[in-house]
């Protein structure tokens, strides 16, 4: 889940960009405590919006304050204080880089001097936080088996949607409810495989899985959204419904309007993004 799950900016009040921001400031901070300095270095926005989610969902409440850090040395901005359930996000974040990277690895591609720069804080990740690994290293194993069977898109995105199921119900605890498993298991799934058609022609060309190839057979993405268009579309249509009707079941205790931009607004856009076979954007918090 890198780079996807994306705020949709001009329907973003500014409240909730500054709230944004500050979690993602507090969530770098929360991985240089529980995975040391240079994990930092793998922060992501998704993590980030998982932050966000799951504090609301659990009514714990964000404690933001001015305070500096390495890239803002000079000029403070508001930052959320780091609280154990951002110290969890933050193994989080670290173990999911790793596996990335080892993914990455077992493709063929480089990332070996990478990897080995996150080892250490995976380590403490693996260490610290034993029950959040765990599943992370149990789903990435099936992901793996899934793959070397040639599953189709659906059977393929399992894991993953699983994966960030349990992910979710372990942080949230006694908050977690069929809703939340629900919303973030078609999460889950809408990640791994709006990931892999974006990467469609690299995967074909480089003779490496993915899913819809294995449906489809298309020799490049514009002859997969030519002749099966339609198809692709509606999974991704049946996905964002799901995600939609298990969220108007959660209950928020504080206010909802940035998780409703991204669910709502950012994963919609994403996907036509991605369905129009166009450049990923380039946004900084």
């Amino acid at each position: 889940m890198f780079g996807y799950v994306r705020y949709d900016l001009p329907y973003l009040y500014v409240k909730d960009l500054t709230l944004y921001r500050a979690v993602y400031c507090g969530l770098c901070k929360g991985i240089g405590k529980s995975c040391g300095q240079r994990a930092r270095l793998a922060l992501t926005y998704d993590v980030a919006f998982l932050s966000a989610i799951l504090h609301n969902i659990a009514g714990i409440d964000f404690k933001i304050e001015k305070q500096g850090c390495f890239e803002h040395r000079i000029r403070k901005r508001p930052i959320a204080l780091v609280d154990p359930m951002t110290e969890a996000l933050g193994a989080v974040n670290t173990a999911l880089a790793y596996y990335k990277l080892t993914d990455d690895i077992r493709d063929g591609g480089r990332g070996r001097c990478k990897r080995l720069f996150f080892a250490k804080g995976f380590r403490r990740a693996k260490k610290n936080y034993p029950a959040l690994v765990s599943v992370l290293e149990r789903y990435m194993a099936e992901q793996e088996a899934a793959e070397n069977e040639n599953a189709s898109p659906d059977s393929a995105a399992e894991p993953s949607a699983q994966m960030m199921k349990n992910l979710a119900r372990l942080l949230l605890a006694d908050k977690a409810t069929e809703a939340t498993d629900g919303m973030f298991w078609y999460l889950g799934k809408w990640v791994y495989l709006i990931d892999a058609l974006d990467d469609y022609d690299k995967d074909v060309e480089k003779k490496q899985f993915n899913p819809f190839f294995v449906r489809y057979g298309a020799e490049n993405r514009t002859a997969l959204m030519r002749d099966h268009g339609g198809e692709v579309r509606f999974l991704f249509d049946s996905l964002f419904y799901g995600m939609r009707e298990e969220l108007s079941k959660i209950s928020f205790p504080y206010n909802r309007d940035l998780t409703d931009n991204v669910l709502l607004r950012g994963i919609p856009k994403e996907t036509e993004r991605v369905l129009a076979g166009q450049p990923k954007r380039k946004e900084k918090l």
